[in-house]
Parts: structure tokens; C-alpha cells; sequence
């Protein structure tokens, strides 16, 4: 079964706009749970326009106390940019997954995979830290398999590939293009021994091509699911993208 987690980002945006607490990211991480999400995403940037470093704290600690009641347990992945403070913020918190992602200055949302050749003898240190302090640690990938290779000699666990070139595309050439390049992608991950996950602009539309992906463990949605949920409600909506990965929901 490939897992639903789910990015709680959007709520926060909403609550920052407003200033208080409302709509309360809790409740909303609540609500995911309760309709069957396997995980919760964030990703505090360092503006802090949207998760916050108390967020990242308060939502750790409301997983503990769920994971101590539910099985399986709900997975905590945080993504960002390797700062400093992220990564002492992520050593801190015990997240079960921290998903490294290169920022670009002044970018609205994540749209950069990481150069391996260029980035890699900075990105090996802090990911072995990272997991030996046994977090699972995943890196923001495009579809270059030499890159992909280059992923597993510098340790990390997984790969997360980048979706939004898959979710643009409007023709079904486009689509069937794009789909064989991450179909590529993940059997060379999955050959070196790498996991696979997958994000960016994936919705109801393009996720169900998706159950497809060979090896595919993880999809982080957000801004679609976030945004669908403003019609038919938070609840309904996690169950709809549930039904679109192929999972069995009552």
C-alpha cells in the first residue's frame, strides 16, 4: 500500500493570515488521522510563513500520544532545507522522517531537486547524523538516475520524486512521457535499494496513474488536498485522495 501523508502547511497559512489560532492545526492533524491518513508533513520554512518551530514541537507531541493508542503508528515527516536550525529542530523532534529539500530564494513552493554532484559532500554529514539520531532520511529528486545513484552513496534512505512536471502535463503523450521518466526513475531507486516517495501538485485527477509507480511507499499532499477539502470537507477529502492511491476506506 503506498502512504497517504498529509501536508498540514495550508492550515497554518490560513491561521497566519488571521493572527490567534484559528483554524487550529491540532485539530486539523486530528482530523487526518481520523480518516485514515498514514502521515503528516510539514515544512517550516525559516520566514515562518506557514509552520511554525512551536507547530513542528505541539504536532510531535499530539502524534506520540496517538501513536500510543493507534496501530500502525502515524508517521512524522519533516521537510526543509538543511539549515542549522532546521536540523537541530528535526534532531530535537525525532520526526520518523526528515525529507531534505533544496530552497530557492523568494520561491512560492518547492520546485528545485537536488544536484547530487554538486551538493552531495555538504548533504552526506548531516544526513548521517540524521540518521544516527535514527531518523529516516529522504532526498528531493528529479528523474536523473545517475543522480539517483549518486543519492544512495551519500546514504539517504529514500527519494522523494518530484511530481509537478507529471502533474502538468495535459496531453496523454505528455502524461505517458512524463510518467515513463518517474517509472524510470523508481526502478533505478528501487534497484540500488532506495525507498520511494513522491510529491508535488499530485491531486485527484493524476494521483490514481500514480498507484502504478514501481515501489512506490509514500505520496506528501497538501496544497490540492488542502484545497479540495474546502468543498467537501477535511475529512472527506483525506478518504477521497485515500480511494485515488487505492486504499480500501469505509
Amino acid at each position: 500500500m503506498t502512504a497517504l501523508s498529509v501536508n498540514v502547511n495550508k492550515i497554518a497559512t490560513l491561521r497566519n493570515s488571521r493572527g490567534g489560532d484559528i483554524p487550529d492545526v491540532l485539530t486539523a492533524v486530528d482530523t487526518c488521522v481520523a480518516a485514515g491518513a498514514q502521515g503528516i508533513t510539514v515544512h517550516p520554512r525559516e520566514d515562518q510563513r506557514h509552520i511554525t518551530p512551536k507547530d513542528v514541537t505541539d504536532i510531535a507531541e499530539r502524534l506520540k500520544e496517538i501513536n500510543t493508542e493507534k496501530r500502525p503508528t502515524i508517521e512524522y515527516n519533516i521537510e526543509g532545507d538543511p539549515r542549522p536550525d532546521l536540523i537541530e529542530m528535526v534532531r530535537h523532534t525525532k520526526p520518523t522522517q526528515c525529507t531534505l529539500v533544496p530552497v530557492v530564494a523568494g520561491e512560492i513552493t518547492s520546485h528545485t531537486v537536488w544536484n547530487i554532484r554538486k551538493d552531495g559532500d555538504t548533504l552526506k554529514p548531516i544526513i548521517a547524523a540524521l540518521k544516527d539520531a535514527d531518523i529516516r532520511v529522504s532526498l528531493f529528486s528529479g528523474t536523473d538516475v545517475e543522480q539517483i545513484a549518486r543519492t544512495r552513496d551519500i546514504g539517504a534512505d529514500r527519494i522523494e520524486l518530484y511530481t509537478a512536471p507529471y502533474a502538468m502535463a495535459e496531453t496523454e503523450a505528455e502524461i505517458e512521457r512524463e510518467f515513463a521518466l518517474l517509472e524510470t526513475a523508481a526502478v533505478k531507486a528501487v534497484d540500488l535499494g532506495l525507498g520511494v516517495n513522491a510529491g508535488h501538485d499530485l491531486n485527484l485527477d493524476n494521483l490514481p496513474l500514480m498507484q502504478k509507480l514501481t515501489g512506490l511507499l509514500e505520496v506528501s499532499i497538501g496544497h490540492h488536498l488542502m484545497a479540495d477539502a474546502l468543498y467537501i470537507g477535511l475529512a472527506a477529502a483525506v478518504k477521497a485522495y485515500r480511494r485515488a492511491l487505492g486504499q480500501q476506506v469505509t
